[in-house]
């Protein structure tokens, strides 16, 4: 465990922009995260943050304690495996498929922790994580204890748990029932070409993760927090928008794949559990948004207009003003609402 004083949060998220943390402490461990969480009184700001991957800091920094957790323990017992919080979750997802278990395999290589993973439900390509979670462990920041929360006692949605309202609770641990057969069949269609241009099979799981991992590369959705040459973005800066029918086959005008409407219905219920979940990437295409549009510092990214990328010298409250234009945009436009599925820590 490290600490220090006014430390420069930038380098700890994936948008390399924010401000300063009053007190940083940096560790691997979870009993040195429930030692800071114990002893910080309750009315004092407590920031628990991963890889940052999904987040942008004020440039006004965080008052209180920062902790960047990024570490941990894995263990199995049978089809169950539990995992720390910090642990990096791709990291997570080799540890099943090394220990040929079934649940986690589609989602490779999403840049989150364990404990960012269950607070987000990140999903992808008709898996998500709330399909295998058994249980978590918080710790409670009224009471002052670690305790156990089991699955129904946390509400899931597209992109959404009951946690993310309940700050006082912080993610220490999860656990995970998986199978050893296959609990899902892909059918998402891009992934599905990647499968047949590289002679994958579909029904291991090792071809699987082998297919969703080329995907996510041609896409540019692949990020190391150890690479310091990685482009500086939050991968898909806002969540796909619940639209109406008729919005659902305006927006699918701006598909430039060659899809028909009925895939790309298919592929929005894939994606966000039901065909009016609308791409937000045709959302801002519609909306006048283009590729590699720019802001200054800010610009959306060359290949991907749903990527908010920083350039050198860019602030956060740059990235906040742009993201807040193309929302007050979007809903002026169209009069669909678009949210950030980026977390804003801080004051802006």
């Amino acid at each position: 465990m490290q600490t220090s004083s006014h430390a420069v949060l930038a380098p700890f998220t994936s948008l390399r922009c924010g401000g300063e943390a009053e007190l940083l402490v940096t560790t691997k461990s979870r009993e040195d995260v429930i030692e800071i969480l114990a002893k910080t009184p309750a009315d004092q700001p407590l920031w628990l943050l991963g890889f940052g991957s999904n987040a942008l800091i004020s440039d006004e920094g965080l008052p209180g304690t920062t902790v960047v957790w990024r570490g941990g323990d894995i263990w199995q017992d049978g089809k169950q495996i539990v995992a720390d919080g910090g642990i990096w979750w791709d990291d997570l997802v080799k540890y099943a498929i090394d220990h040929k278990l079934w649940g986690f395999e589609l989602m490779s290589e999403i840049p989150s922790s364990v404990g960012g993973a269950v607070f987000g439900n990140i999903a992808a390509y008709g898996q998500q994580i709330s399909d295998t979670l058994l249980w978590v462990e918080v710790f409670d920041r009224t009471s002052g204890e670690t305790k156990r929360l089991d699955k129904g006692e946390i509400d899931f949605a597209y992109r959404e748990s009951s946690l993310q309202t309940q700050r006082h609770l912080y993610i220490l641990q999860a656990a995970f029932e998986l199978s050893e057969t296959p609990l899902h069949t892909l059918t998402y269609e891009t992934a599905l070409r990647v499968a047949s241009e590289l002679g994958e099979p579909t029904d291991t799981i090792q071809g699987l993760r082998h297919i969703i991992v080329e995907t996510r590369r041609r896409a540019g959705s692949l990020y190391d927090p150890d690479d310091q040459n990685a482009e500086h973005t939050a991968g898909s800066f806002f969540k796909n928008p619940m639209v109406t029918t008729e919005q659902a086959m305006e927006l699918a005008r701006f598909d430039e794949s060659g899809k028909t409407l009925e895939r790309i219905n298919q592929q929005n219920k894939v994606h966000g559990g039901s065909t009016r979940r609308a791409s937000a990437a045709h959302v801002l295409l519609a909306a006048g948004f283009s590729r590699g549009q720019t802001w200054d510092k800010v610009r959306l990214h060359p290949d991907h207009v749903l990527k908010i990328q920083t350039l050198d010298g860019a602030t956060a409250h740059e990235v906040h003003a742009v993201a807040q234009e193309i929302i007050a945009t979007v809903k002026d436009k169209l009069d669909i609402t678009i949210t950030p599925e980026v977390r804003f820590l801080g004051k802006f």
